[in-house]
């Protein structure tokens, strides 16, 4: 079987599912809590993908694991099954943000696509912070304002605790007594996206936000 499978968000997952596991068993919990914790996690898993073959099932069953080294060759065998994120070109992104005649882009060349589950970019001197993500199987991109906050706080994005920023769009929401309504709309986010693609678990925030910044 060659087909991937897996998207990034869903590997952060079952490496969390892993890191609970070893917890558990460090603290020489009984056996019977241990194999609930294993059971409970492997239960998770399978719920990521409803519509997983049997040989998928099978790849993803880490009920007989036990050693460090098990749990890594796992996880190594996975990562072969990522689904990379879309292909894009620096064309595709210019036309996504046609208002930003100075627009700086990253360089594409050197990023990982198969461990991203957005793709995001900072334009300090703008303040602004870009994002692009395959939304109902079009690639769609938000422009925000970004304020760092030398801080440390909770991402909405990853839901993870580590360096934050404060970042906005306005979006024209739907309001037919009053057409010209705008709402701004924000929250904290990781200032490096990088680090927060590599803790981002679900993607539930991330879409209803894009969906609610472009109107659909």
């Amino acid at each position: 079987m060659s087909e991937k499978f897996i998207k990034n968000e869903q590997l952060n997952f079952i490496n969390k599912q892993i890191a609970l596991i070893k917890d558990s068993s460090k603290k020489n919990v009984p056996p019977t809590v241990l194999a609930a914790v294993i059971d409970l996690a492997h239960t998770k898993i399978l719920d990521l993908f409803p519509n997983a073959s049997v040989d998928q099932q099978e790849m993803l069953d880490l009920s007989k694991l036990k050693t460090d080294d098990e749990f890594e060759r796992y996880i190594q065998r996975l990562s072969t099954f990522l689904l990379p994120f879309p292909k894009v070109t620096e064309q595709q992104l210019k036309k996504m943000f046609p208002k930003n005649k100075k627009l700086k882009l990253p360089d594409l060349s050197k990023i990982d696509h198969s461990q991203l589950t957005y793709l995001s970019w900072n334009d300090l001197g703008s303040n602004k912070k870009f994002i692009v993500y395959e939304l109902e199987g079009k690639i769609v991109g938000i422009e925000c304002k970004f304020s760092p906050t030398s801080k440390t706080n909770i991402c909405s994005i990853c839901n993870s605790f580590g360096d934050v920023a404060y970042f906005s769009t306005v979006t024209k929401a739907k309001k037919a007594k009053n057409p010209d309504y705008y709402k701004a709309i924000g929250n904290l986010i990781c200032a490096d996206s990088s680090e927060c693609n590599k803790k981002i678990t679900n993607v539930q925030y991330l879409t209803t936000f894009l969906k609610e910044s472009l109107g659909m």
